[in-house]
C-alpha cells in the first residue's frame, strides 16, 4: 500500500507538501516527495489529498487497561495497595485489551503507548510497552518491561501513612527507596560475582533498570520532589524519566542539567490535590524551550485519552513551538520511553504505524481520517 498525496510529516527533519509513505510487510519501506514515486505493478493506493499524515501517536504516560473505565473497582487494578514496595509486579498481568479506552485511542490515532501501576507505592512495579490494538496482550506488547514506576510525594504518604505504616513522610519515601535500590544493587553485585546461593524475584525485577535496559518511570509533581528524584537518579547512576513534572517549570534549569527527560501532564484536569496547585500548560514550553526532551501524556483516565493530541495543542497555545507539540506525541515520546526503532516517526524500517488527519491534530476540530498500526488499517472515519 501507499499513501499518497498528503500532507507528510514524518517527525524526523522532513516534510513533503505533497509527499507518498510505502507500506509492505507492516513496515514502512518509503518516504518521500510524490514527484520521486516510482510505482510498482499492485501497488494499491490511498489517495489522502490535502490531509496530514504523521506517525501514529503516542501516549507515554497511562493507565489503559489497567484502571479499566465502566468497570469501577471490579476494573481497578492500578495499584497493589497491600504494601509499599512492590517492584515484582507487572503491567502486563493487568491489562485487559478489552477496555473501551483502547477503540477510544485508535480513534484518535494514537497507535501506541505507556501502561503500567500507579503512584501509590513508592515502587509500583513494571510498565509495558504496547499498541493499541489487539485481543491478546502478548502480541500487542512493543517492550515489557518498559519502566520501572516510582514514586515521590503525595500519594504513597497518604496511602501508608493513614494505615499508620511508613512511609508517612517524603523523608520515608526517599529514605524506603534508597534503601530498595541499595539492596537491588547488593543483590546484582552477589549475582555478578556468582555468591547467590537463591534468586530472589523481587530483585531480579530490578536487574533491567540496574543494568541500564530501562528507566526508572518517577512521579513527580512538586519542585521538591523533582529535585529528589534527581539526586537518587544520579546516586545511583540510573535511567529516569520525570513524569507529571507539574512544577517543573519552577525548576527548568535543574531539571535541564540532570539530564532527564520529562514527560508532562495530565494538565487537562482539575487540580484536585495540594501538590498540583501550580499545575500549568505553560510547563512544556519552558521545558521544551531550556533543552529537555519533552513528551505530554493523559494519565488516563484522569484525562481520556482521546484527548492527548488537544493536550498537546493547549501546550503550544501556551508556548511551547508547534513542531514540538507534534514531537511530544511522537518522536520524543517513542524516544523517551524507549521504541524509537520500531515507531516515532515515518522512516523506511519502522511499524507502519500512521496516523491521518484532516488537519492538525491539535487543533480542536480536526477529525482522523485513518488509523493504521503495523500497515492494516484499523480505523476509517466513520467507524463508531
Amino acid at each position: 500500500m501507499i499513501l499518497v498525496n498528503g500532507r507528510v510529516h514524518t517527525m524526523a527533519g522532513a516534510n513533503y507538501e505533497r509527499g507518498y509513505v510505502e507500506i509492505a510487510g507492516g513496515k514502512i519501506t518509503g518516504v518521500g516527495d510524490m514527484r520521486e514515486l516510482q510505482q510498482k505493478e499492485g501497488d494499491q493506493l490511498l489517495d489522502v489529498t490535502g490531509c496530514w499524515v504523521l506517525p501514529g501517536l503516542i501516549d507515554a504516560h497511562c493507565h489503559v487497561g489497567i484502571s479499566e473505565e465502566k468497570w469501577g473497582q471490579a476494573g481497578e487494578d492500578c495499584n497493589e495497595l497491600t504494601t509499599p514496595v512492590t517492584p515484582q509486579i507487572r503491567g502486563m498481568d493487568g491489562v485487559n485489551p478489552m477496555d473501551p479506552a483502547f477503540h477510544d485511542a485508535i480513534g484518535a490515532g494514537i497507535t501506541s503507548l505507556m501502561t503500567g501501576p500507579g503512584s501509590s507505592n513508592v515502587v509500583g512495579g513494571q510498565s509495558v510497552f504496547m499498541k493499541t490494538r489487539g485481543r491478546c496482550v502478548d502480541e500487542m506488547i512493543v517492550k515489557a518491561p518498559a519502566a520501572m514506576k516510582v514514586a515521590f510525594g503525595e500519594n504513597p504518604k497518604v496511602n501508608y501513612g493513614d494505615k499508620d505504616q511508613m512511609p508517612c513522610t517524603r523523608m520515608g519515601i526517599a529514605g524506603m527507596l534508597r534503601q530498595e535500590l541499595f539492596c537491588a544493587r547488593q543483590y546484582q553485585r552477589k549475582k555478578e560475582q556468582g555468591l547467590l546461593e537463591s534468586e530472589d524475584f523481587r530483585y531480579e525485577s530490578w536487574l533491567p533498570v540496574l543494568q541500564g535496559d530501562i528507566p526508572l518511570k518517577a512521579h513527580v509533581h512538586r519542585a521538591d520532589d523533582i529535585l529528589t528524584a534527581i539526586r537518587l537518579g544520579k546516586e545511583f547512576q540510573l535511567d529516569m524519566t520525570l513524569d507529571h513534572c507539574t512544577e517543573g517549570h519552577l525548576v527548568a534549569e535543574e531539571i535541564a542539567a540532570s539530564g532527564y527527560p520529562v514527560i508532562v501532564g495530565p494538565d487537562l484536569t482539575a487540580r484536585s490535590k495540594i501538590e498540583i496547585k501550580n499545575m500549568s500548560f505553560k510547563t512544556a514550553g519552558i521545558l521544551a524551550e531550556k533543552g529537555v526532551t519533552t513528551a505530554i501524556m493523559t494519565d488516563h483516565p484522569v484525562s481520556l485519552i482521546q484527548y492527548l493530541p488537544l493536550c498537546a495543542g493547549l501546550s503550544v497555545k501556551h508556548g511551547l513551538k508547534m513542531e514540538e507539540g507534534l514531537k511530544a506525541i511522537t518522536a520524543n515520546a517513542a524516544r523517551i520511553c524507549g521504541v524509537q526503532d520500531r515507531v516515532g516517526t515515518l522512516e523506511p524500517g519502522k511499524d507502519a504505524d500512521i496516523a491521518v488527519f484532516t488537519g492538525n491534530p491539535m487543533e480542536v476540530f480536526t477529525r482522523t481520517r485513518y488509523t493504521m498500526i503495523n500497515g492494516e488499517i484499523v480505523y476509517r472515519e466513520g467507524d463508531s
